[in-house]
């Protein structure tokens, strides 16, 4: 998990790092990307704005003429978002391998993200549980006042309509289900390590389970709500074109920072909206952000756990800050954007999948659905739902294992539009996919090579048990099957050893969506 929340750190960054280049540059009387008549445009660059402008602003209901010839042309157009996009902002090369000159001022907005998610972090939890009230919470402001202003346009309900119709030529495909897992995978954070982390830090019996409930259904009524915002203005800017909505709609950086944008060019006070809209996507990328160096920083503190880096935790966070910094430079350069999609589709997709799977088959198949279940009461106070003690036995794993399986049938290499990535781009990626999973099996035969045991099955059954001092970190909380038959002696550490000061605050308790026992030190 570590691992995993290491690349999307490095490339999630980058991403937030374009919101804020795009969100300094609609600072202007005119959006740069509204008009062909730039430096960077082409002779192909067909603008919403400028066949608009060709009669005056007016569009009759039977296009005739110039008009009708423009947007005829429209249809096969590079448009100038397009253009500022791969032109302007990204200065695209022709391939992968061709890294070209390191963007500066993309360079200068990393250098600015990373300052403001090292702040936000200087004082771990205390500080960035403070700033995330705000960034959680403002985007929703945001999002309401664009779903305002979306539903009133022309078009509008054709939009909306679009987003809402199911295509049903779709549910057999693999993709479609592979691509929601990744979805909630990344809006929930599974197999990320950021709910373990964040987890840690609550009390021992907080009640996690309302709290999974609150958060799942909150987080996919917000993608759902955010949909008729995006959609909303989509549909009336298909509606200005005169062409089908599927014609505007697109996926990924494209809808993020071509698609909408251009949309936005076509409201009144078009900068105001843009900046709104940038302003949002920093802040949610940010509290991404957050939570995945919070991942890091706490993995290397907790793991290493002596009492000098439990008291530097801050030049900790500086240390990895500064790192994923050095190594986003070169999502920067010309060939920049091959790369973050690369690791997004290798690194941070497949891998995510195979570690959920192997994680619920290890917690209620090898450690034991019963003990899972009694430490859960034991925390809560009451056992887990059945509806959650049939999904976690039998529905999750059979899913995510079902997904795994069809994704690998229907697999097809990476694609930007109309590049097709090099065999040895995509070998890289595997390899990125590789280097997480392959922490599991190799740390299983470490833990199986210095484990006691006569035989193999005698090490892996060993091996497959929990240690002597298994169990909640503090005494206090050892009741029940962890209870202690004698006093603990000096040896044995389970007192006073904290995870780190911001957690000796609390007493500790790790989560996995609903809960995970410490022992002393993990």
């Amino acid at each position: 998990m570590t691992v995993v929340s290491a690349y999307i750190g490095i490339y999630y960054n980058v991403v937030i790092c374009i919101a804020f280049y795009y969100f300094f540059s609609s600072m202007t009387p005119v959006l740069p990307w509204a008009y062909c008549s730039n430096p960077w445009n082409t002779p192909d660059c067909a603008g919403v704005l400028d066949a608009s402008n060709a009669t005056n602003g007016s569009r009759p209901p039977a296009l005739p003429g110039n008009l009708s010839h423009a947007l005829n042309h429209t249809l096969q157009r590079t448009s100038p978002s397009e253009e500022y996009w791969r032109l302007y902002v990204l200065k695209l090369s022709d391939d992968i391998g061709n890294f070209g000159e390191v963007r500066l001022p993309l360079l200068g907005c990393l250098g600015v993200s990373w300052v403001v998610v090292f702040l936000c972090l200087i004082r771990g939890v205390k500080s960035s549980g403070k700033v995330v009230y705000f960034t959680a919470t403002f985007p929703y402001v945001v999002l309401t006042i664009l779903f305002i202003r979306g539903v009133t346009l022309e078009g509008a309900f054709t939009g909306i309509m679009y987003y809402l119709t199911p295509q049903w030529d779709k549910i057999l495909e693999a993709k479609v289900w592979g691509d929601a897992a990744s979805q909630i995978f990344y809006s929930l954070g599974c197999a990320w390590g950021g709910l373990i982390t964040m987890a840690s830090y609550s009390k021992f019996h907080n009640n996690c389970y309302r709290d999974s409930v609150i958060i799942s259904i909150t987080n996919c009524a917000t993608s759902v709500y955010a949909g008729f915002v995006i959609f909303s203005i989509l549909g009336f800017m298909a509606n200005h074109l005169g062409v089908d909505v599927s014609r505007v709609a697109d996926h990924g950086p494209g809808l993020a920072f071509v698609a909408y944008p251009e949309a936005l060019t076509l409201l009144p006070v078009s900068p105001l909206w843009s900046l709104l809209f940038f302003f949002m996507l920093i802040l949610l990328g940010l509290g991404t952000q957050f939570c995945l160096l919070e991942t890091l920083v706490t993995a290397i503190v907790d793991e290493v756990g002596n009492e000098w880096i439990l008291q530097k935790k801050t030049y900790v966070t500086l240390g990895v800050a500064v790192a994923g910094f050095l190594l986003g430079i070169p999502l920067t350069s010309q060939a920049g954007i091959y790369w973050l999609l690369l690791m997004d589709n290798y690194a941070a997709s497949f891998s995510l999948v195979v570690i959920s799977c192997i994680m619920c088959v290890s917690i209620i198949y090898i450690y034991g659905h019963h003990n899972y279940f009694q430490d859960i009461q034991m925390m809560l106070g009451f056992p887990p739902p059945l509806f959650f003690q049939i999904c976690w036995r039998f529905v999750s794993p059979a899913i995510i294992f079902f997904i795994l399986i069809f994704t690998v049938i229907q697999y097809q290499p990476i694609t930007y539009n109309h590049y097709q990535y090099p065999g040895w781009a995509v070998a890289i990626g595997f390899l990125m996919a590789l280097s997480s999973v392959i922490c599991i099996p190799l740390y299983a035969l470490y833990q199986l090579c210095r484990t006691d045991g006569d035989t193999l099955l005698q090490r892996l059954k060993n091996a497959t048990k929990p240690s002597r001092d298994w169990g909640p970190a503090l005494l206090e909380h050892r009741t029940g099957r962890y209870a202690r038959t004698i006093p603990p002696s000096p040896e044995d550490g389970l007192e006073v050893q904290p995870l780190h000061p911001d957690k000796a605050q609390i007493p500790t308790v790790g989560s996995n969506g609903s809960s995970r026992l410490q022992d002393s030190r993990i």
